[in-house]
Order: structure tokens, then sequence, then C-alpha cells
């Protein structure tokens, strides 16, 4: 399986589709550090928030075969600025949570994902288990 690393603003998903993903009981937990798994690498939010904490998430990146950015159906703003995939190396694929939640808005993040440079993007339910699959599956290709 290819490692996943996990990155997006504080609430976003990122540590219960860690949970998930990994077929754990999904209970909250605020992400404090960088988590490093065999599988995935979940990244606090305020990684993703703070810039001077950004430059850490640039040297994860280098340890992940694939960089996901999470951007949950329910947030008021995208935090990610246009064209941010061409600063890895890696190849980026957008992660849409929360998509079983009232008022999520699909469309609304898929166009914040493609204007990021996403090209390969997933909608996923930690909670309901949608899309999960399809996220496992695409890690397991060669």
């Amino acid at each position: 399986m290819k490692k996943l690393l996990l990155m997006g603003r504080v609430a976003a998903g990122k540590t219960t589709l860690t949970q998930a993903l990994k077929g754990e009981q999904l209970h909250y937990c605020k992400t404090q550090t960088i988590q490093y798994t065999d599988t995935i690498i979940d990244t606090p939010g305020e990684y993703t928030e703070v810039a001077r904490l950004a430059a850490a998430l640039a040297l994860y990146a280098y340890e992940a075969d694939i960089v996901g950015l999470v951007i949950s159906t329910d947030e008021p703003f995208c935090v990610f600025p246009p064209n941010c995939t061409c600063l890895v190396n890696r190849e980026v694929i957008g992660i849409v949570s929360g998509i079983d939640k009232p008022g999520a808005n699909r469309a609304l993040v898929t166009r914040w994902l493609r204007l990021c440079g996403c090209e390969k993007i997933f909608y996923v339910s930690a909670y309901t288990g949608e899309g999960l699959a399809d996220i496992i599956a695409y890690l397991n290709q060669d």
C-alpha cells in the first residue's frame, strides 16, 4: 500500500479518516504532532494554517507516496492556494470529507480542490464508510 500524507485545516477530518482507513473505532482525538504510521501520515491542522509550520508539511511530503488535501464539506473557506499541488513532487489527491454532514457542499469543495490542482478527488464519510474502499483500492494500485 502506498503511504498517504493527509493535510488540511483543523477539524477537516484527517484523524477520523485515518482511524476509518485503518479499521479502528472512531473517536475524537486532537492531533498534536505529526502521527507517522506504516501507511498514513496524519498532520495537525495547525501545520496547514500557520505559515511558519508549513515547512514541516513539505518535508513530510517526501516521506509519502501520495499527498491528500482534505477539505470538509462544511468548510467556510479553502485554506489551500490555487495551483498548490505543484509545490510537491508527489501525486496530490483531493479528499472531500464529511459528505454525510447536513448542508454538505460537495460542488464547492470539489471546485476548490480542482483549483488547487487535484485531478483525482475522493468523496468520503468516515462515519458511514462511504468512499473508504475507493481510497484503499487507489492506494493499493501499483
